[in-house]
């Protein structure tokens, strides 16, 4: 089985919860920029949203550009992430009307805990499905970067029940750490069509 239909399902699903998101924001009912205050929690919480979905969306793109094969394992393991994912408008939602509070923070950042978890499953899942050889084994290495967003998200969700605003700059951390794409995958996949042994 070839990876094309799963990444179509995969990027309709994304696309999905991106829609769903933008349509939770809804318009004040005047027309004056003070009417606007009110909902700019919503509206930024919907931008870091956007933001992540975008970084999985892209990430995803890589994951599967060297994926040789698929088989019912992998399957599940995408699934496992896309649930994740479709958790986060309703948590982008509620936390943008009541980010002061404690529980839609740690909601919020539970998701994202998880989401990162599911995303490292679905990755270890491809490896250990291909050889060796394999050049995503070479180019995620002990993949520290991905350890490191776990660990932060579960910092962020236990010090959202001190202090809110420190664990929502935690969440925004780490969106800033995967904001550029990673180019591990690329770079290593053009020195192997270029014969170069892959980076580890």
């Amino acid at each position: 089985m070839t990876s094309n239909r799963l990444e179509a399902f995969s990027d309709g699903v994304l696309a999905i919860i991106i829609t769903i998101m933008v349509l939770e924001l809804v318009s004040p009912d005047q027309v004056t920029l003070e009417s606007l205050i009110p909902i700019v929690p919503t509206i930024v919480s919907y931008f870091f949203s956007f933001i992540y979905i975008g970084i999985y969306w892209n990430n995803h793109h890589h994951l599967f550009q060297v994926t040789q094969k698929i088989n019912g394992k992998i399957l599940w393991s995408n699934l496992h992430l896309l649930f994740w994912l479709s958790l986060i408008p309703f948590s982008t939602t509620w936390i943008g009307e009541n980010y002061m509070e404690a529980v839609p923070v740690a909601l919020y950042g539970f998701i994202l805990l998880m989401s990162a978890i599911a995303f490292y499953i679905l990755q270890r899942t491809i490896i250990k499905s291909h050889k060796e050889n394999f050049v995503l084994r070479k180019a995620v290495g002990t993949d520290s970067k991905g350890k490191l967003s776990i660990a932060l998200y579960t910092f962020g969700l236990l010090i959202s029940f001190l202090n809110t605003w420190a664990a929502i700059g935690i969440y925004i951390i780490v969106a800033i750490i995967w904001f550029i794409p990673d180019s591990r995958i690329e770079k290593n996949l053009d020195k192997t069509k270029k014969g170069v042994p892959p980076a580890k």
